[in-house]
């Protein structure tokens, strides 16, 4: 899949809920395994599928140390679908970040530490995380 990049409409562009009828169909299935290898592929730690031009509300998160993030947790990629913050920490932290969509360029960015995120997993079944720390800031980002 092809990366948005910055200046992209897209990327500008309020992502759409999934619906409930996309929910265990082979097509929505098989655009979440696509967007997780478009995301590995290009050595990203997240990815929304807004930065692959599709406009639903869709991330994948998915820590793990890399040169630019030698101390990141090692984590499964967690899909999350159609994700809300119920409530984030007024405790935040400065931190550099990058992104796939602005390749070579990062920026230090203050984000709350703790966030509460509730979403859809890739079946449809309501879940709910409570997330900190770097996977907070991933989630952040993405969202």
């Amino acid at each position: 899949m092809k990366i948005a990049q910055v200046g992209e409409e897209i990327l500008r562009t309020p992502a759409r809920q999934v619906e409930q009828a996309e929910f265990g169909q082979e097509p929505l299935l098989i655009f979440l395994d696509d967007l997780l290898g478009t995301m590995l592929e290009a050595n990203g730690i997240g990815i929304a599928a807004p930065q692959v031009f599709d406009p639903r509300a869709i991330m994948i998160i998915a820590s793990r140390p890399s040169p630019r993030y030698p101390d990141a947790p090692d984590m499964a990629p967690l899909i999350l679908i159609n994700p809300v913050i119920k409530q984030s920490s007024e405790n935040t932290v400065w931190e550099w970040e990058g992104c796939l969509s602005v390749p070579g360029l990062r920026g230090r960015i203050e984000r709350s530490d703790l966030v509460d995120v509730a979403y859809f997993d890739r079946e449809g079944k309501s879940q709910s995380i409570k997330l900190e720390g770097f996977i907070a800031r991933i989630f952040l980002h993405e969202f």
